[in-house]
């Protein structure tokens, strides 16, 4: 694809996109069964498990690829520019395992168990921490998910909302208030264990495909060495690069977007003109503002990354208010060309049988990931004011 040629720079990004470009294919197919079952399909999750895709962003001492985060979001654009719920809900695993490698949040032991899994086995992980009565974890609450200390065991209990990929998920990281420590903490809990149950309660306006459905834990036993994470919310927020892969998928769906105006453009000729409304100079401006738009927040999303890979550990928290702007950017941009795709499209853009209507769906799902625009918007004011 055209828009991508730019971004891709030697022959292991081209492989790596080709691959993504293969997955988005078969995704897109299924796009519509998706829909109607409100869950990604478990098809979609096998055809990525026959590629290896699951463990690419595990190190290559564990058996991944070391994708950079300038992969990531090279891969996670393509990915949803054929279907943008498979490619956020995907994204949120290869995220999650990059970041796990990089900052060693776990035991040693325990993490290389996990990862050999996932390279042998191509598990997929998803963290869910959202909760009805404490919103976004962004924001701080404490779950209202307990767990009990037992002997060796903790007893864990809660519902968890928006837990995306949950009926094809092999494993959840569950936060919880571990009531013998007095604080947050995570646990690695298998999701066919006893007591876990999934309430269908996905129905959404948008991203239907990514089956975020609520996840109910009754007395669930969970071995105390799964308590693999125990956090201070005193600390600072560490910067979080893997999460580009959100502003990644919903460019990749305005891309989508942009590609089928275009499409449409050229093939829609209506009885009142010797051509196509390609050659219609109001058309011509709403396309030209589309790539405008896409060239401005793309430049600015992959030289982040590039920025990401390029700099030390210990230098990459310094751009944390960069990551946290690409996203408000790139998802407000997207709602914007998405929107110009519709009025190119007209009225047939509302129909079901073409793409635009589910791209319009979908993307205005990116304004309501985290961070919000209004806490970037702070995190900009407050750096501003302490010059």
């Amino acid at each position: 694809m055209e828009l991508f040629n730019s971004y891709i720079k030697n022959e292991r990004q081209k492989r790596l996109f080709q691959m993504a470009e293969r997955l988005a294919n078969k995704a897109q197919e299924r796009v519509k069964s998706a829909e109607e079952m409100a869950e990604l399909p478990a098809e979609t999750v096998a055809d990525f498990r026959k590629e290896n895709f699951f463990s690419i962003t595990l190190p290559k001492a564990l058996g991944g690829e070391g994708l950079s985060l300038y992969e990531l979001v090279l891969i996670q654009e393509r990915l949803a520019a054929g279907d943008g719920a498979t490619a956020l809900s995907v994204g949120w695993h290869l995220g999650i395992v990059k970041e796990l490698a990089e900052e060693q949040l776990w035991e040693p032991a325990i993490f290389d168990k996990f990862a050999k899994e996932i390279v042998e086995k191509q598990a997929v992980v998803n963290r869910i921490a959202s909760e009805r009565a404490t919103g976004s974890p962004t924001r701080g609450g404490v779950p209202e998910t307990t767990a009990t200390r037992q002997g060796d065991h903790y007893l864990l209990s809660g519902r968890k909302i928006f837990s995306t990929m949950a009926s094809v998920l092999d494993y959840y990281i569950v936060s919880a208030y571990v009531k013998d420590k007095e604080a947050v903490g995570s646990f690695l809990i298998k999701s066919d264990s006893p007591g876990i149950s999934i309430d269908k309660t996905w129905d959404t306006l948008g991203m239907r495909g990514t089956g975020s459905d609520d996840v109910v834990f009754d007395q669930v036993k969970v071995d105390a060495t799964r308590l693999v994470e125990l956090n201070n919310q005193a600390n600072p927020r560490k910067a979080k690069g893997w999460m580009l892969h959100v502003p990644a998928c919903y460019l990749g769906i305005a891309i989508a977007a942009r590609n089928e105006a275009i499409h449409f453009a050229k093939s829609f000729k209506p009885n009142s003109l010797k051509t196509s409304i390609a050659k219609v100079p109001h058309i011509q401006q709403k396309i030209g503002e589309m790539d405008l738009k896409l060239m401005q927040a793309r430049s600015f999303m992959y030289q982040t990354a590039m920025e990401w890979d390029n700099r030390t550990p210990e230098a990459r928290q310094e751009l944390s208010s960069e990551l946290a702007a690409v996203k408000t950017v790139a998802t407000n941009i997207a709602n914007e060309v998405v929107d110009l795709a519709m009025r190119v499209a007209g009225g047939r853009g509302l129909s079901k049988a073409n793409r635009f209507e589910q791209l319009y769906r979908d993307v205005r799902a990116g304004l309501h990931n985290p961070p919000m625009d209004d806490m970037v918007i702070q995190i900009l004011a407050k750096r501003a004011l302490a010059e």
